[in-house]
């Protein structure tokens, strides 16, 4: 068992230091809402990977591998990103423009109403969304799992291990993130949540050019 847990930990660390949309809009939450507010968000994407898990642990490997490279899925997540990415990129350019209109609150921070469930659920669809995300689950079930010999017990050890790693990781990233919270402006939050929304939109156009040209979908993969 031990040994099956040295050797979830790299994969652990390799996910949680991923550069990808889940990455940024963590940052983004921990700064922007705090603590709480990108635990539950976390928590959402965590569940996301463990029903992806779950889907290729009890589907044959075949079905999986067409799956994953499917490109109306591609499409289809990609176009649900760059639309989250765009009406977020304008409703935020929106209501930044009444509260400069408004010169004695410009520089102030004005504290938003959590919505925990919408942050849960905000997490669990941009990871699920992303059809990467189960390549990368594929990928380590058929490399790995000969050598826990396919065991259940051994696998559900080595999978709770890797999502442990990565979520103690993520933990530590929102809380520096969150003492960033106190020293900025509402000018600095806006900025922040703006290059979250076009780094949404390049990552929804980039899954939609896999859809096309599906040789960009080995190259994330490798």
């Amino acid at each position: 068992m031990f040994a099956d847990i040295l050797l979830a930990v790299p994969l652990g660390l390799l996910l949680a230091f991923t550069i990808g949309p889940v990455f940024f809009v963590l940052l983004e939450t921990a700064i922007t809402k705090g603590f709480r507010a990108a635990m539950a968000f976390d928590i959402g994407v965590v569940v996301a990977d463990a029903l992806f898990i779950l889907f290729v642990y009890f589907t044959t490997n075949s079905l999986l591998t067409e799956i994953k490279d499917d490109p109306k899925l591609f499409f289809t997540g990609g176009l649900i990103m760059m639309a989250y990415g765009l009406i977020s990129f304008i409703k935020l350019k929106k209501d930044f423009k009444k509260v400069m209109d408004n010169k004695e609150n410009a520089h102030l921070v004005v504290p938003e109403k959590v919505n925990y469930t919408a942050l849960f659920i905000k997490g669990f669809l941009l990871n699920f969304i992303n059809i990467g995300v189960l390549g990368f689950w594929l990928g380590i079930i058929i490399v790995f799992g000969p050598k826990l010999d396919m065991n259940a017990n051994r696998i559900l050890v080595f999978f709770t291990s890797i999502i442990l790693v990565y979520f103690g990781i993520d933990l530590i990233k929102i809380l520096i993130a969150k003492k960033l919270k106190n020293r900025l402006t509402a000018f600095h939050i806006y900025k922040i949540k703006r290059a979250i929304s076009i780094i949404l939109l390049f990552f929804g156009v980039f899954l939609i050019l896999q859809a096309f040209f599906p040789h960009l979908i080995e190259l994330t993969n490798n």
